[in-house]
């Protein structure tokens, strides 16, 4: 199906988020891999944003950073080594909360999927630690370099949590966005969460456009009365349009796969989502074979790499508003193509 005739519901071409930077080609979550996301084609890039203890917004994928630094690695830091319970859940080793920034600085990112991605894991201990603001200062020195504005696409990670130990996102998140110019609707920027009330909150504070986010399932952690599942019916989509702008499904859920791995047809979810007034941007799109359905996947192995411009390319003949890639450059290429076709 030619692109033109897969209608977004502004009818503008989907829009490409560079999942943590370029993280299928370097350590995601560094100011090197945003920098390759809007190198390869992105025009939006995202942070994943916790707290430290002195309350400095950072980007990591998780307040637990056992498997993105190498905390472990350093002495100093052993005694720090915990067990917390976070939405529902309990996670042992190093967390964000319990360091200054100043001491997360002496950190170095590694490689988060080193047995998917080897390719990656010679840039173990090259890159730091970036906080938002860094990251927005990145954004703002490619619009100096070049004239192009890149947006910004931040999820805030346990909010509820962050909130319950006095280290909320909303404030200091709010406070960096409008002093790098972006704070109105207009502007390129979201806000994503997987919670419910905090994105509720947003939206009586901010005219910023704001994401839920949805998994294929359980259900969001601050409403454990709630399944995705219920959110993503007719009136669980009128629901969520009462406080944002759009969703953040789980491809799964626009498209799902058959007991053979395959790709079956799509459900209504797309245009679902569009007749209640909300944009759809599905997460998220990888290169490699693990993540690939068995039509698109090439070679014997689980990293080896497969077909993921088809793979998107099937997805966007369903009318999505974009998409999160860990592959910004494929990602683009696919919109590209099928946009000629």
């Amino acid at each position: 199906m030619p692109l033109k005739d897969a209608a977004t519901l502004s009818g503008n071409p989907p829009i490409v988020i560079a999942h943590r930077g370029a993280s299928g080609d370097t350590i995601e979550h560094t100011l090197e891999a945003y920098q390759r996301g809007i190198d390869h084609g992105a025009e939006f890039i995202e942070p994943d944003l916790v707290l430290t203890k002195d309350g400095v917004l950072i980007a990591r994928h998780e307040n637990e950073i056992s498997g993105t630094t190498n905390v472990a690695d350093k002495p100093e830091f052993a005694e720090r080594k915990t067990t917390k319970t976070i939405d529902g859940r309990d996670y042992t080793g190093w967390f964000t909360e319990d360091f200054t920034l100043a001491e997360l600085k002496t950190l170095r990112a590694k490689e988060r999927l080193p047995d998917v991605r080897p390719q990656n894991t010679p840039y173990d201990g090259q890159f730091g630690i970036p906080t938002f603001e860094e990251v927005l200062q990145l954004i703002k020195a490619h619009e100096t370099k070049t004239g192009e504005r890149i947006g910004v696409y931040p999820e805030t990670k346990h909010p509820s949590y962050f909130a319950s130990i006095g280290l909320a996102h909303e404030q200091p998140m709010l406070a960096l966005l409008k002093e790098y110019g972006f704070e109105g609707a207009d502007d390129p920027v979201f806000i994503q969460s997987f919670e419910v009330g905090n994105l509720q909150a947003l939206d009586k504070k901010t005219d910023i456009q704001l994401v839920q986010l949805v998994a294929d399932q359980g259900g969001p952690p601050d409403l454990p009365e709630i399944l995705y599942a219920d959110m993503v019916t007719e009136t669980g989509l009128s629901e969520i349009a009462r406080y944002a702008d759009g969703i953040g499904p789980s491809k799964n859920l626009i498209i799902g796969r058959d007991d053979q791995d395959r790709l079956k047809k799509p459900t209504s979810l797309v245009a679902d989502a569009h007749a209640a007034g909300l944009l759809v941007h599905p997460w998220t799109f990888r290169i490699e074979n693990v993540f690939l359905p068995t039509e698109f996947q090439g070679g014997y192995t689980a990293s080896a790499i497969g077909d993921v411009k088809a793979e998107i390319k099937t997805y966007l003949a369903t009318g999505i508003d974009g998409l999160f890639s860990d592959n910004p450059r494929e990602a683009a290429l696919a919109v590209d193509q099928l946009g000629a076709e």
